[in-house]
């Protein structure tokens, strides 16, 4: 077996909402918030435009640590159980999330967003382009 090699991550940024209720995934998903950039990241996001797409890595800062017994659940609305790695749980060996959100507008370093399935203060780990695929 390879030696596990350990891996940090720093915030580039946090998530802003003031929703009571936070839908499970971004594809049923219309709440809107916003992603504060912190200002040494802020020419990164110069680029992201009103009626894109991005793609953003998160931390599930909430989750509690991951257990051998999580790799197999139940999720509610899919009602079977399903091995973690075919599910969107946040419950998860490394507890890293990936929503698709469409951008409202951009200002500063915010960006306006909607399809929020983060909860207010969530980590914002990378920002990525949404790039839809071709066939070749």
């Amino acid at each position: 077996m390879e030696d596990k090699i350990e891996c940090k991550f720093v915030p580039i940024g946090y998530v802003k909402n003031s929703s009571e209720s936070i839908p499970r995934h971004w594809s049923v998903s219309d709440v809107e918030g916003e992603l504060v950039i912190s200002p040494e990241y802020k020419d990164g996001i110069r680029d992201i435009k009103p009626k894109e797409k991005i793609c953003v890595i998160f931390c599930f800062h909430k989750s509690p640590p991951f257990s051998q017994e999580k790799l197999i659940q139940y999720p509610p609305h899919i009602g079977i159980q399903k091995g973690v790695f075919s599910i969107c749980s946040p419950y998860r060996p490394n507890p890293i999330g990936f929503s698709v959100l469409e951008v409202l507008d951009k200002s500063d370093n915010i960006i306006k967003v909607r399809r929020l399935d983060m909860l207010d203060g969530t980590p914002i780990l990378d920002i990525k382009p949404y790039v839809e695929y071709k066939e070749l």
